[in-house]
């Protein structure tokens, strides 16, 4: 018997493995879910505790034991959450869940009402992310079009009139000298045949 098989040095490295994003992305939210489910799990008991406490003016809550998890999700809504956190971008997991906390801080949802909040955070997500790939692509048409108008315009400023000819009259010549203009268009300048 060798040594080298007592110490495992033979042995490959172990590797991480390498998941895809939207793999991490859904796993970590749907952690978050399932987190928020039993803290508002363990707030509506203490609420029921303190009813209880009130109501009898005994409290017994020494005796009870609660099981672990008692509310879990229907399989066909976790599926539908599940695809709904596959279109999360992973830059946007953390603000989403921090939404989804902050939410979950100010409303205080009953365990059945968290799910449904969780769903209106992942859409109003998924409707941001929407809207900012159409700026993005709106402004890629925009540059576009501009470094074509651009590229119009440094022609156009290639081909020059010299303003220092004197064939062509200008407006200001004609103030000069105190004579009439002659009846042309403004805009373009008058152009006169050399004999």
């Amino acid at each position: 018997m060798s040594l080298a098989s007592w110490f495992r040095w033979n042995e490959p490295p172990n590797r991480i493995s390498q998941r895809n994003p939207t793999e991490m992305v859904v796993e970590t939210l749907m952690m978050e879910l399932s987190w928020q489910i039993k803290q508002a799990e363990k707030q509506q008991r203490e609420r029921e505790n303190e009813y209880r406490k009130i109501k009898t003016g005994v409290d017994y809550g020494w005796l009870i034991s609660y099981p672990k998890q008692s509310y879990d999700i229907s399989p066909g809504e976790r599926l539908q959450l599940e695809d709904m956190c596959t279109k999360i971008h992973p830059s946007y997991c953390g603000p989403v869940i921090l939404r989804f906390r902050q939410l979950v801080a100010e409303y205080e949802p009953e365990v059945q009402e968290v799910s449904r909040l969780f769903r209106s955070v992942l859409q109003e997500a998924a409707e941001k992310i929407k809207e900012e790939e159409e700026a993005k692509k709106l402004a890629r048409q925009w540059n576009t079009k501009n470094k074509t108008s651009l590229s119009l315009t440094t022609f156009k400023s290639r081909s020059r009139i010299s303003p220092f000819m004197s064939d062509i009259k200008t407006i200001s010549e004609d103030v000069e000298r105190g004579t009439q203009p002659t009846r042309r268009v403004w805009s373009m300048p008058e152009f006169r045949n050399a004999k």
